[in-house]
Order: C-alpha cells, then structure tokens, then sequence
C-alpha cells in the first residue's frame, strides 16, 4: 500500500532552519508530483510548496525565497528545506501526493517559538 512518511519536525528558534523529508513507497514516485501542507492550530490547511515530476516548483507567497521544496528520485523522497523560519510557521507539516491529493502522510510537528 501507499506510504509517506515525514521526518525532521521539532522546536526551533525564530530565524533558524529545519529539514523536512518524506520518504515515498507504493507509488511510482518519479512520475509523481508532490506538495507540502500545513495545518496551524485553528486554521485551514494551506499549500506550503510543491514540485512536479519534471523539477519545477511553486510556493505560497508567505514562505517564497525562505522555503525550498525539491526531490530525489533514487531515494523515493521530497525535502523541505525551511530557513530564517518564524513564529507564524507553527504547524503541522504534511506531505501528500499532488494534484490530486489522493495520499498523506501522517504529519511532523514543526514548533518555532523562543
């Protein structure tokens, strides 16, 4: 069956970076596009970043020139490189397959507070 599953969350400080990865199985991962979500506290779940098969990628206005999405198709994983990170990106950060968003991971807590 279809598996993500994300790793690198935690407690960060305001202007420093975390690493988020979500390795892939059961799908033909080099022919998928894949997106990054999050979920803060009482809010709607929001479009982070993604990256089609191809390479090419998009951002939310909130997190361009900070954020970098991007993959490696040898090892079945799409990376979410979050710097000079602030207390508004609190949440929970899922990955999920894209444009349908038929498959999600089980989310990582990022938590970025002093």
């Amino acid at each position: 069956q279809v598996q993500l599953v994300e790793r690198g969350g935690g407690l960060v400080q305001p202007g420093g970076s975390l690493r988020l990865s979500c390795a892939a199985s059961g799908i033909i991962f080099s022919i998928t596009a894949m997106g990054w979500y999050r979920q803060a506290p009482g809010k709607q779940r929001e479009l982070v970043a993604d990256i089609t098969a191809a390479g090419s990628t998009d951002y939310a206005g909130s997190v361009k020139g900070r954020f970098t999405i991007s993959r490696d198709n040898a090892k079945n994983t799409v990376y979410l490189q979050m710097n000079s990170l602030k207390s508004e990106d609190t949440a929970v950060y899922y990955c999920a397959t894209r444009p349908s968003n038929t498959y999600w991971g089980q989310g990582t807590q990022v938590t970025v507070s002093s």
